[in-house]
C-alpha cells in the first residue's frame, strides 16, 4: 500500500505541473495580443468612410483657343480649314453658310464683280454656296493656309494649278450632280452647293488630309474692352467701285461687341438660317491689281503687303499688313496686331484706287 500511495501522489503531481503550464500559456495569451499594424488600420478607414478623404482642389478648366477666331473651347479644333469661293452677284445672296465661316475674304474677281473666299474651322455648316469658279490668287490664299480648296469651275490660269494638284480641293467641273447639287430656286451660275458632310467626303476621295497643318499667326485680346484703343468708327463704308451692288457699310453694335453688314440697305445673312452674319473685326488691306485679259480677270498681289486699317470695338486702326507664312496679317510695331475674338470679314481692295478712297468711317 505505501508504494501503491507514492505512485498516485506522483500522478497527481504530474497532472498538477501539466495544468500550471496551461494556465501560464493563457494568460501570457491575454496579456500580449498581437497589434495591428497601422496600414492596415489607416486602409480600413479609408474604405468605410470616402467621404471623408481630402481630394487636391481641381485646378481651371483646360481652354483651347480657335486657331482662327481666338474663341475659346473645352476641346482642341483639329479641323483642317477649308476655303470655299462663293458667289456674290446679287442674284447669289443671301449666300448659305457664311454666318459660321470664320474669315470671309472679299476679292474683285473681274471687273468690279467681288467674290468671297469663306474659310471654316471651327464650324463646318450644313450647306455652303453658291460655290463659284477658281482664280489663281484664290488658290494661292488657299495653298499659303494649307486649306481644302473648294470651287465650281476656274479661270485658265486657275485650271492650270488645279490640273497639277497644286492645292488639295474639289471641283463642280467633275462632280457636278454628285458632290455639288444645284439649287431649283436659282439659275446656273448662281445655284451650286455643296453641303458639309460632302465636303468630309470630297476630302476622302481625293485622299486629302483632314486634320489642321498649319496653325495661323494671329493673335488675340482677351476681351473686346482691351481693343479700345484708337479713332472711334461706329460706321464703316467700303467701296470697291461706285456699284452700289459691291459697297459694304458696317455698323458696331457696343453691346454686342460685333458688326453687321449691309449692301444697299439690306441686311446681310445666312440663307440656311436667315442669322444675321457678325464679325467683330472688319479689315481692310490694299494689294496691287492688275487687269491680265479682255475678260477682265485680276492679278492680285498678296504677297508684298501694304497699307491696312483694322476695324474693332468701335475704332479704328492704321498699320500694316505682310504675308506671314502665307497668311496675310496686319501687323503693328513689326508684330502681328491683336484682333477681337470671334470672326473676320477682310476686303481686298486695289491699290490704284487707294484706301483712303476705298474705306470712310464715322464715329
Amino acid at each position: 500500500m505505501p508504494g501503491e500511495k507514492r505512485g498516485w501522489l506522483f500522478v497527481i503531481a504530474i497532472m498538477m505541473l501539466m495544468l500550471s503550464a496551461a494556465c501560464s500559456k493563457k494568460e501570457k495569451t491575454i496579456e500580449e495580443p498581437v497589434a495591428p499594424e497601422p496600414e492596415i488600420e489607416e486602409n480600413l478607414v479609408a474604405m468605410d468612410e470616402p467621404e471623408e478623404i481630402e481630394e487636391p482642389e481641381e485646378e481651371g478648366m483646360l481652354l483651347y483657343p480657335s486657331p482662327f477666331t481666338g474663341v475659346l473651347n473645352e476641346d482642341e479644333v483639329l479641323a483642317r480649314p477649308v476655303l470655299a469661293t462663293i458667289n456674290n452677284h446679287p442674284l447669289a445672296r443671301p449666300q448659305s453658310g457664311i454666318s459660321q465661316a470664320d474669315i470671309v475674304y472679299e476679292f474683285l474677281a473681274e471687273g468690279n464683280v467681288t467674290r468671297f473666299l469663306a474659310l471654316f474651322q471651327s464650324e463646318q455648316p450644313d450647306k455652303i454656296g453658291p460655290i463659284r469658279s477658281a482664280r489663281d490668287y484664290f488658290i494661292h490664299m488657299a495653298k499659303g493656309m494649307d486649306a481644302f480648296y473648294i470651287a465650281h469651275g476656274y479661270s485658265p490660269d486657275a485650271k492650270a494649278l488645279l490640273d497639277r494638284r497644286y492645292v488639295d480641293n474639289v471641283n463642280g467641273m467633275q462632280y457636278d450632280g454628285t458632290l455639288f447639287k444645284r439649287s431649283h430656286d436659282r439659275k446656273a451660275p448662281h445655284n451650286s452647293y455643296i453641303s458639309g458632310e460632302n465636303v468630309i467626303s470630297a476630302m476622302e476621295k481625293t485622299s486629302s488630309s483632314v486634320e489642321i497643318a498649319k496653325t495661323p499667326p494671329f493673335v488675340f485680346h482677351d476681351s473686346v474692352e482691351d481693343a479700345k484703343l484708337g479713332d472711334s468708327a461706329s460706321l464703316i463704308v467700303v467701296r470697291f467701285s461706285t456699284n452700289n451692288d459691291f459697297i459694304n457699310t458696317f455698323a458696331y453694335d457696343a453691346a454686342e461687341g460685333t458688326y453687321n453688314r449691309t449692301v444697299k440697305g439690306i441686311l446681310t445673312v445666312d440663307k440656311e438660317d436667315g442669322e444675321p452674319v457678325e464679325v467683330s473685326n472688319v479689315i481692310v488691306l490694299e494689294a496691287a491689281h492688275r487687269t491680265i485679259d479682255n475678260v477682265g480677270r485680276q492679278a492680285v498681289d498678296i504677297e508684298s503687303g501694304g497699307k491696312v486699317i483694322v476695324f474693332q470695338a468701335g475704332v479704328a486702326k492704321e498699320m500694316e499688313w505682310k504675308n506671314i507664312d502665307g497668311f496675310l496679317v496686319p501687323v503693328e510695331n513689326g508684330v502681328p496686331a491683336k484682333l477681337v475674338p470671334g470672326r473676320t470679314w477682310i476686303h481686298v481692295v486695289p491699290t490704284h484706287s487707294g484706301i483712303s478712297k476705298a474705306v470712310t468711317y464715322t464715329p
